[in-house]
């Protein structure tokens, strides 16, 4: 018995739909959520001193979410999250921002759909950074970034004041991502488990690059088929579902 050829199209439905009965995202509160993100941003070795930053945008006009200065990732708790004003003043809980978060206030303005940033000096992706080389999609884990990642190949100095804000969201345009030359990475997710989801593909593509090119000249992978995987792995259930997988190795951020 000859078993017919279906469209692609036919299996991509039919695994959205299955995958929204069957892969039931975990409940948090939006201080769990980012505290688990520290926690996995620490897992997958991506600290480096207090130099990373989290941020969540508020349901406050203006404001956000984001891990109080002093902190690492590592041991990022629920309650150590403040609420700031886009003058860096808290206004919920108790501490100080990140001064270089200041930056996340040019990303929140120009893109509505940006919720949540990530930002962190990662071994990989800051060696991509100090190679000053843009990211190369050449294998399946990698097209989550697919035409979503962009490159700063000029570093603007430390982002403290207004400048370094308006440089990098202007570079960062409509993409998800962007590595930023002499410096890290930004992640930017229509939700803090998006960007986490993003900001461990992306170091771990890093990786990949740099280990890859010892054999000669990556081949990127074909454009239409990389959008499809772009598409797909960026659905909503596998993000949250692979989030939840991440937050139960951490056994952490209670």
């Amino acid at each position: 018995m000859n078993t017919p050829l279906r469209e692609k199209s036919y299996f991509d439905q039919r695994a959205t739909r299955e995958m929204a009965q069957h892969l039931q995202a975990v409940e948090r509160s939006t201080q769990q959520t980012m505290a688990y993100a520290c926690r996995i941003l620490a897992m997958t070795e991506q600290e480096a001193g207090l130099a990373g930053q989290i941020s969540v945008r508020s349901e406050r006009p203006g404001a956000y979410w984001t891990l109080k200065f002093g902190l690492g990732f590592d041991e990022a708790k629920p309650e150590d999250f403040i609420e700031v004003d886009r003058d860096l003043n808290t206004l919920s809980g108790d501490g100080m921002a990140n001064p270089a978060t200041r930056f996340h206030l040019w990303v929140y303005d120009a893109r509505p759909d940006v919720h949540s940033i990530i930002h962190t000096h990662s071994p990989w992706a800051s060696a991509l950074a100090a190679a000053r080389q843009p990211l190369v999609i050449a294998q399946m884990d990698m097209t989550p970034l697919h035409n979503d990642c962009a490159f700063l190949g000029d570093w603007p100095g430390v982002p403290i004041a207004d400048q370094e804000g308006v440089i990098i969201s202007e570079a960062l345009g409509n993409k998800r991502a962007i590595i930023l030359a002499h410096h890290g990475y930004l992640t930017a997710g229509t939700s803090c488990e998006e960007a986490t989801y993003l900001s461990v593909y992306l170091e771990r593509a890093a990786r990949m690059q740099i280990r890859a090119q010892a054999f000669g000249p990556l081949t990127p992978v074909d454009d239409k088929l990389a959008s499809e995987a772009h598409d797909y792995l960026l659905k909503r259930s596998i993000v949250k579902a692979t989030f939840d997988y991440w937050a139960r190795q951490t056994h952490g951020a209670q």
